[in-house]
């Protein structure tokens, strides 16, 4: 099972398309290393996901909740949680993430496996994201087995399957084992605000290309424009139209890779109906023009 590197192709609820592995292996591997600002976009899925710093310094966001992470530290993401990683600071940023169903570890659900420690996990609704740091014993012990399941699907020994699963298991059973008894449960405020930006963004995604407010916005989730406003903010940390400029910057870097149209023409598709404007907000967001990004990314293998 070879390794990918990061992507992520959303519908328009932000959830992701991507298979990940297989239905007889659902466990796949990604690598992240590059410069950009948005590695990897908001989205979220059914599978569990891991995520590890090799190197440079990260920010990892899951339902409102941020962290700056740095090599060697990590973050364990729920099924459905919606979160977003990118680069913090200067430099290149490489991460490792396994994107895997609780089926390879927890196998049936009558199992012992599955209800004695992957059902506690699953339906723990207030524990969306668990930080991971080698200050930490245990923690340092749930990086190395992430790190372990991860190196083995990438050198692919004989038996390669069972080490990943080895190692999943053994990070199951120290998140379950040390699971924080007295968390609070989400409030109905928050579960609120997680359905209401889930509509706001497919709204964005759907109609990215034409002019957006953030009272268009707000009606989409037939919320006000100041509680458009808030729910981004607690959401996910920006403002409405930011977020619109950085998918728009997004989408059109994907068609600068992928088609031949002319640099202008993308950015009119996109949503900037100013070529100058465009030019200067992708080369704020990605640190360089659309044609260098074009040209780079043509140029690597």
């Amino acid at each position: 099972m070879a390794l990918s590197r990061c992507a992520s192709v959303t519908d328009g609820q932000n959830r992701e398309l991507a298979r990940h592995g297989a239905p007889s292996f659902p466990l796949a591997c990604y690598r992240h290393d590059g410069e950009t600002v948005n590695t990897v976009p908001w989205h979220w899925h059914d599978e569990l996901e891991t995520v590890l710093v090799t190197e440079g310094r990260a920010a990892v966001s899951v339902e409102g909740e941020s962290r700056e992470l740095g090599p060697g530290e990590g973050c364990f993401i729920a099924a459905g949680a919606l979160h977003h990683v990118w680069r913090e600071g200067e430099g290149a940023v490489n991460l490792h993430s396994m994107v895997f169903h609780p089926w390879l570890v927890g196998g049936s659900v009558e199992s012992v496996f599955w209800q004695g420690y992957l059902e506690p996990l699953l339906a723990d609704g207030s524990n969306r994201c668990v930080w991971l740091s080698e200050s930490v014993p245990w923690e340092r012990e749930a990086l190395e087995a992430m790190e372990a399941a991860w190196r083995a699907c990438g050198e692919e020994p004989p038996g390669f399957e069972f080490l990943a699963r080895e190692g999943l298991s053994r990070l199951v059973f120290l998140l379950s084992a040390h699971r924080p008894a007295a968390k609070r449960p989400p409030s109905e405020k928050a579960l609120r605000d997680g359905e209401r930006i889930k509509a706001m963004l497919r709204f964005i995604h759907e109609h990215g290309s034409e002019e957006l407010t953030v009272d268009r916005i707000a009606q989409s989730a037939a919320v006000s424009g100041s509680e458009c406003l808030r729910c981004f903010r607690s959401m996910i940390g920006t403002t409405p139209m930011q977020y619109v400029k950085q998918f728009r910057v997004r989408r059109a870097a994907e068609l600068l890779e992928a088609t031949e149209e002319k640099v202008a023409d993308i950015g009119a598709a996109c949503g900037f109906q100013e070529a100058s404007y465009f030019a200067r907000t992708f080369r704020a967001l990605m640190g360089k023009t659309p044609g260098q990004y074009r040209a780079e990314r043509r140029a690597a293998p």
